[in-house]
Parts: structure tokens; sequence; C-alpha cells
């Protein structure tokens, strides 16, 4: 399902126009992007839980070269499923 077919399902299933329905999604989107991004934690209680996942600094190997390289430190996006999702 991509964004278009998730706005048309919203909008079936909630009674708002597709044109409402990509305000709410791009709403909510905005407002989960926004508090990762500040380092927070969204829980969705069922649903899943998005959060801001450090990690360390490591070495590596260059797959082409065979030299050992330094992968820097970096904070990323984690989604860990919650029991609705688990379940399936």
């Amino acid at each position: 399902m991509n964004k278009s077919e998730l706005i048309g399902a919203i909008a079936q299933k909630s009674g708002l126009s597709k044109v409402d329905a990509k305000k709410a999604l791009d709403a909510t989107l905005e407002a989960i992007t926004g508090e990762v991004k500040a380092g927070g934690k969204v829980v969705l209680v069922g649903f899943g839980t998005f959060s801001v996942s450090k990690r360390s600094a490591r070495k590596g190997i260059n797959p082409r070269t065979k030299k050992v390289i330094n992968i820097p430190a970096k904070k990323a996006a984690k989604f860990k499923a919650g029991s609705t999702l688990s379940s399936l």
C-alpha cells in the first residue's frame, strides 16, 4: 500500500474526504517526525512505538578495497511493533 492508497482507505473508513484524510495523515506524520527528531518517543498503544536509537561508532570493512574504515556514531529512527501487529 502506498501513501495515496492509504489516504483512500482512511477516507473510506472515517467518512472524510480524500483531501481531509490527506491533511490528517500529513499532520500525523509531521507530529511523529517532529517528536522523534527532538529525541522523544511516540507510543501508540497496541500499534507500536517510534523512538530514536543511538548507534555507537564502530569499525567496518570497505568490500571493494578490503580496507578498514571508521563508521561514525549516529542516531537512527526505530519502530517497535505493538501487540496488535506482533500477533499477526
